[in-house]
């Protein structure tokens, strides 16, 4: 009796339950909304836009769905998970002349109430807390213009993802994708409609953000397409809305209509009943007429200074040949610098501004007149135009990586035969000055030298592994590994990276790179594989360690080629009498050791014995041992056909693995 009073209740309340999980609403317009929490500077019109900030210097504005949403579930492993969500929204951003700023964000917090500062924090955060963990915000935000040079943005006008900071922990220039590849760049402070779909998949813990102009349906292909667990990030009942601010540039932030659903795909919106921001007030006839008074008097003035101008800005024009002509194709691929800004910016490529010279080109030191950032500007000759289109479109999409141990490569340019590629500046420069021109910039220490090592790996993890495509960097050497402010290593110089799709093989391509860390069988097959790339990080862990360059052309007969030496050493059981003499005796006998018989497995002559960069990350931590995983097989590189069909790997004499003791 009482089990079956019982049983029907707990269904219902079980039912309820989860029906208070799933929410679903939609504003096609915010004319009669209810449940809407507007905070700051933010208010509804009577047409039914609902405006976040308007033109008013350093404001900030909210507007949260009033009630809270359930965003994590208990289940049976304790672990807590997200659930699905997706939302759609139009939003204007109008400014009134050329600047304006900052952006809005779309915003999941713990509160409706934020206190969040004005500028570039979006109204989300403020100075003192942005980066916490405690935060508990996940935003996806839409920047009109640069952060400051403590901020990541580098672009004028990108979408980011953010978690717990403004810092954004992925962000892509403003654009939408019109087919599966061809990606179509746009500003956000145009004036007109813009449509955002953001979509959230709480099991396989993707996220996906497209953004297109309102009169473009959505693109097949998202913008960002980004694996991350919000589960450690969201708390179980959330706000969902969005947030604004203003600087000392401001714009009026408008959204228009919003859909938003868990556990399914958002409801599209009605955009032909859309109500439309006010537009900036047009100036009156009579302040027409007048400037047209004050137009006609000054351009008096001016023609006679404009004709007697013409023949001297007619001669400058011819010499400094900034004037450039794109083909259609170069507007298809986004990140491009115009060539003028580059030759103010390296102070038209003068000499004093030449940082160095490396593969195919010289790099030049710039400031871009625009934002005043400090960039290296490499120039690439080249006297044939067979591949460039396909070399800029692989620049392109290589500029859309973030790492930390890489060089963050910003944008491009073409000129003739001339192909620019514009990087940050590495304010310490290279990793071979340092070793080999030690008196000009100090010694580096075997502390710093391991750093350096580990995050030029972690970087080639990220390209090998990581990212979307697998990218083989082609060209890895001391002078390409470059030093921020804190001295740490990031890879650098991407002119000669190749891009394929995982489970693909490369193209047959030119051998290129560096004498001394070309892997072999290049000359055989011409691909560049990713273990290739390991070959020459393994020339580069011997020349770290040994401070030697990898060939010596005045070295003793044998002592030619720096692995060869290594070997040598290794062999007599004296491998720490490679170690680069001006430590002394101040290093990590250890870690010496590892690094040196590292760089020997690294580098062998058959591309099937390498290690992974995984692996290598492993044998560098410590996280394995490097005795007892690998076999190093000492071979001479000449007296083995790699093209040959007959060669049996089985058949090579392996080393003991007792003759890598010693390795951490």
């Amino acid at each position: 009796m009482v089990a079956s009073i019982v049983l029907p209740f707990l269904v219902l309340l079980l039912a309820s339950s989860s029906l208070s999980v799933n929410i679903d609403f939609t504003y096609n317009g915010f004319k009669s909304a209810t449940n809407l929490s507007l905070g700051g500077s933010a208010r509804t019109a009577s047409n039914g836009v609902l405006q976040l900030t308007n033109d008013t210097h350093k404001v900030t504005g909210h507007a949260f769905f009033s009630s809270p949403i359930q965003m994590l579930l208990n289940t049976r492993s304790m672990t807590p998970t997200t659930i699905s969500f997706s939302t759609i929204f139009v939003f204007d951003i109008i400014t009134v002349g050329n600047l304006g700023g900052h952006g809005l964000a779309f915003a999941v917090a713990p509160t409706k109430t934020l206190r969040g500062g004005c500028c570039n924090y979006l109204g989300l955060l403020n100075s003192s807390n942005n980066g916490n963990s405690s935060n508990h915000v996940f935003a996806v935000e839409f920047d009109t213009i640069p952060k400051s040079s403590s901020f990541a943005d580098i672009h004028e006008s990108e979408v980011g993802v953010d978690i717990n900071s403004v810092v954004p922990n992925v962000s892509i220039p403003t654009s939408y994708y019109a087919n599966s590849s061809k990606m179509v760049n746009f500003k956000l402070g145009s004036g007109q409609p813009i449509q955002a779909w953001i979509d959230y998949d709480g099991v396989s813990k993707i996220l996906n953000v497209t953004i297109a102009p309102f009169s473009v349906g959505k693109p097949s292909r998202p913008l960002i397409s980004h694996a991350i667990d919000l589960s450690p990030v969201l708390k179980k009942y959330m706000y969902v809305g969005f947030s604004s601010s203003t600087g000392e540039l401001s714009s009026s932030h408008y959204i228009l209509g919003w859909s938003f659903r868990t556990n399914g795909v958002a409801s599209s919106l009605d955009l032909s009943h859309l109500p439309l921001p006010p537009q900036p007030a047009k100036a009156s006839s009579t302040s027409k007429f007048s400037g047209i008074k004050i137009g006609g008097v000054s351009s008096l003035a001016t023609l006679l200074l404009v004709a007697l101008a013409f023949s001297v800005s007619w001669h400058l024009w011819q010499k400094a040949k900034l004037a450039e002509t794109l083909e259609d194709w170069e507007l298809d691929y986004p990140q491009r610098f115009p060539y003028k800004d580059l030759y103010k910016a390296t102070k038209g490529f003068k000499e004093t501004e030449l940082l160095g010279s490396g593969g195919f080109g010289l790099v030049y030191k710039g400031t871009l007149p625009r934002t005043g950032e400090e960039v290296a500007v490499k120039k690439i000759s080249s006297n044939s135009r067979q591949g460039v289109r396909e070399f800029i479109a692989e620049v392109a999409c290589l500029g859309r990586m973030r790492h930390r141990n890489l060089v963050q490569l910003q944008g491009w340019c073409k000129r003739n035969e001339d192909l620019l590629l514009v990087y940050e500046l590495m304010p310490n420069g290279s990793l071979d000055t340092f070793l080999f021109e030690g008196e000009k910039c100090g010694l580096l220490s075997w502390d710093q030298r391991f750093k350096i090592l580990k995050g030029v790996a972690l970087g080639l993890l990220y390209l090998h592994e990581e990212w979307e495509q697998v990218v083989v960097h082609r060209d890895i050497k001391s002078s390409n590994v470059l030093l921020d402010d804190d001295m740490n290593g990031r890879l650098g110089d991407f002119g000669l990276a190749r891009l394929y799709e995982r489970g693909k093989n490369p193209h047959t391509t030119l051998v290129v790179g560096t004498l001394g860390y070309i892997a072999p069988e290049l000359s055989c097959t011409g691909k560049p594989m990713a273990s290739s790339d390991v070959f020459a990080y393994g020339i580069l862990l011997l020349e770290v360690a040994c401070g030697r360059r990898p060939i010596k052309h005045d070295a003793p007969t044998g002592q030619l080629l720096l692995k060869d030496w290594v070997r040598e050493c290794k062999m007599r059981g004296q491998i720490l009498e490679a170690v680069d003499p001006k430590l002394g005796e101040s290093y990590v006998r250890e870690e010496v050791e590892l690094v040196l018989k590292l760089g020997l497995v690294c580098s062998q002559s058959i591309p099937e014995v390498r290690p992974t960069m995984r692996q290598v990350i492993q044998y560098l931590n410590g996280d394995d041992s490097l005795a007892d995983e690998v076999a190093l097989v000492f071979l001479e590189a000449d007296s083995l056909d790699l093209a040959s069909p007959n060669l049996n790997l089985s058949s090579i004499t392996m080393v003991s693995s007792n003759s890598l003791s010693g390795g951490r």
